[in-house]
């Protein structure tokens, strides 16, 4: 018989409901994967998602009530919602993006980062202590968050290619603000020197440059998207014999920071049995 669940000690144990907001939003694995969590945990809460953009944000913001917990969010919105935080963790101004919402008890909102530490904890999970040379493919939002994660593991040095590297002076400033030198490069140039990890933070089935047999074989793919998947990178890279490393990975590991905050307010504190509530979000994964 398996051991019975013990609730968490929560503040405000009225406030159970929870959403992922984005436009659209109805293919979202999230619910399944917090929804898994909070059973696991003991904790009778709800988590839907809500087709929101950043027009109609601050109105569906303003309409909750009292018996509302939190709210993750996907771009843009990750960055439509920084002028309404009425407080934000240091990772949102560095990163410039916040997924994460926490009702406060007086209903103000506290804005959070976790995109930051699933991609460190992803890449720990795969084995990767420490990187020095990251490539990363795209210079979006997410870029933001693989050169925060990676400097976290030791990289001192990013390189980007960028579709518009016009617009990618910003992760350059990132860059410079944490330590790490941050270079552009055109989309489809050749990168240089040999990487500790490739990121792709493209959509799924893009077209991405080639890498050679040499960097396959020797440094890990970290592929933020999951659908499809594999990923023709992601299959060119296991057959090279490299390290691949999922967006499922991503997804799962960001979120157990979100339930971190949604439970007890700091993402920092792990969960109690905390394996066993990633393995139940990972096993609803696997039913989808």
């Amino acid at each position: 018989m398996p051991a019975p669940k013990t609730p968490h000690t929560v503040s405000n144990p009225d406030r159970s409901r929870l959403a992922v907001l984005g436009s659209p939003i109805s293919h979202s694995l999230s619910p399944a994967i917090h929804r898994a969590a909070y059973d696991a945990l003991g904790l009778d809460w709800t988590y839907e998602s809500a087709d929101v953009t950043g027009e109609t944000l601050a109105a569906f913001v303003a309409a909750r009530d009292s018996t509302w917990r939190g709210l993750s969010l996907t771009m843009p919105l990750k960055r439509d919602i920084l002028g309404l935080l009425d407080s934000r963790d240091d990772l949102v101004d560095v990163v410039g993006a916040a997924n994460t919402v926490l009702f406060g008890e007086a209903g103000e909102l506290r804005g959070f980062n976790t995109d930051v530490y699933g991609v460190e904890r992803s890449f720990r999970d795969a084995g990767i202590e420490r990187l020095r040379l990251v490539h990363i493919l795209g210079a979006g939002a997410t870029a933001a968050s693989v050169i925060t994660g990676a400097q976290r593991l030791g990289a001192r040095q990013v390189q980007v290619s960028a579709r518009t590297p016009a617009k990618a002076g910003a992760l350059v400033e990132l860059g410079h603000s944490i330590g790490v030198e941050v270079s552009i490069t055109p989309w489809g140039e050749t990168l240089s020197g040999h990487p500790d990890a490739v990121v792709s933070t493209v959509p799924g089935g893009e077209s991405v440059p080639a890498f050679s047999h040499e960097i396959r074989s020797a440094s890990a793919l970290f592929d933020v998207a999951y659908d499809p998947w594999p990923s023709n990178l992601a299959t060119s890279w296991a057959e090279a014999g490299g390290t691949v490393i999922s967006g499922l990975d991503l997804l799962v590991n960001q979120a157990v920071g979100q339930i971190r905050i949604f439970v007890g307010g700091d993402q920092t504190v792990a969960l109690v049995n905390e394996p066993a509530v990633v393995a139940a979000m990972r096993a609803a994964l696997d039913r989808r």
